[in-house]
């Protein structure tokens, strides 16, 4: 049976709600904790986009639950050697519970630095070289590297946790899920394909862990509920390459149009049906996932957690 987390939407929300989520996700019954690492929330009408560094030292406080970043891009906006110290930092306030989720990122939040946003078969050069990079750091020695992308010279990180920090490895597709399954501590993917773990665990991943996540948006309106994500998050309906290549918020607005009511309506689930909550997680389980992680949309916080902490996941949890 996987453990069930909660996923935190730095897009979405400020670093003081995102640690009373945590809170109420730790009271509620949720096992773990994602957190997104934007510069960018995908439009406007998310509104946030705090640093996810600073949300985490908060959240080592607040809570006792497991947390992960999905994903921190470690390639364009900040080299991997001080995301290495941040990550290492965090593994240490959390007591060893902190993972490293890494992908090979967007436009939205990487390109801000000014440097050309690379395809994507440069990119996942550039995070496999990162991973190494990281993984040398986190022994505390001294690091000098000079690879294809990033140089090092006399690195050496005095604060480590006791065990290197776990990293996990983002893939949408078959290149990306096979560098997971090479040079991955574990496996992260957001559609409950059967296919793709299988590809990681046959590739190289073996029983290494396999997280997912989904978006919900519970209330008790279903039609408000479909507007809401409507209004807030259209951008994870739409199509191909646009969400690793498009460079700004305004951009994404722009191609909402493409996404209508009814696409939300056949693609989220929205509303307060216990069994299509629990179908949908359950698909993550019946494909082979060690961990789920679910985000309600939407300022409905609250209710959210109480109606998963009474209803879903006592059934989820019981396996009916």
């Amino acid at each position: 049976m996987p453990e069930y987390g909660y996923f935190l939407s730095c897009e979405e929300f400020g670093p003081a709600d995102l640690v009373e989520q945590a809170r109420m996700a730790e009271q509620a019954g949720f096992q773990a904790l994602w957190i997104s690492d934007h510069y960018h929330p995908w439009n406007d009408a998310q509104g946030q986009s705090p640093f996810v560094w600073s949300v985490i030292g908060a959240l080592s406080e607040a809570v006792s639950l497991p947390i992960e970043t999905a994903v921190t891009c470690p390639t364009v906006r900040i080299h991997p050697a001080v995301v290495a110290q941040a990550a290492a930092t965090s593994a240490v306030m959390t007591n060893g519970l902190f993972r490293l989720g890494v992908g090979t990122g967007e436009a939205l939040n990487e390109h801000i630095v000014g440097h050309t946003w690379p395809p994507a078969s440069v990119r996942m050069e550039m995070l496999e070289e990162a991973v190494q990079v990281m993984r040398k750091l986190f022994t505390g020695d001294e690091v000098s590297h000079y690879g294809t992308h990033y140089k090092v010279e006399n690195a050496r990180l005095y604060t480590v946790p006791d065990e290197p920090v776990p990293i996990d490895i983002s893939g949408f597709g078959p290149q990306a899920t096979a560098l997971a399954a090479r040079v991955g501590d574990g496996y992260i993917t957001m559609t409950p394909e059967e296919s793709m773990v299988e590809q990681f665990r046959k590739g190289g991943g073996g029983a290494k862990p396999v997280s997912g996540g989904t978006k919900v948006c519970y209330a008790t309106d279903r039609d408000q509920a479909v507007r809401t994500v409507h209004r807030l998050w259209p951008n994870q309906l739409l199509p191909g390459e646009m969400g690793q290549v498009l460079p700004s918020p305004r951009h994404f607005e722009q191609l909402e149009s493409l996404v209508t009511e009814e696409m939300v309506r056949d693609n989220t689930v929205c509303g307060d049906d216990v069994d299509e909550h629990v179908a949908a997680l359950s698909a993550f389980a019946e494909a082979g996932f060690d961990r789920v992680y679910v985000n309600q949309v939407g300022p409905d916080q609250r209710a959210f957690f109480d109606f998963y902490r009474t209803k879903v996941l006592p059934r989820l949890q019981s396996g009916r």
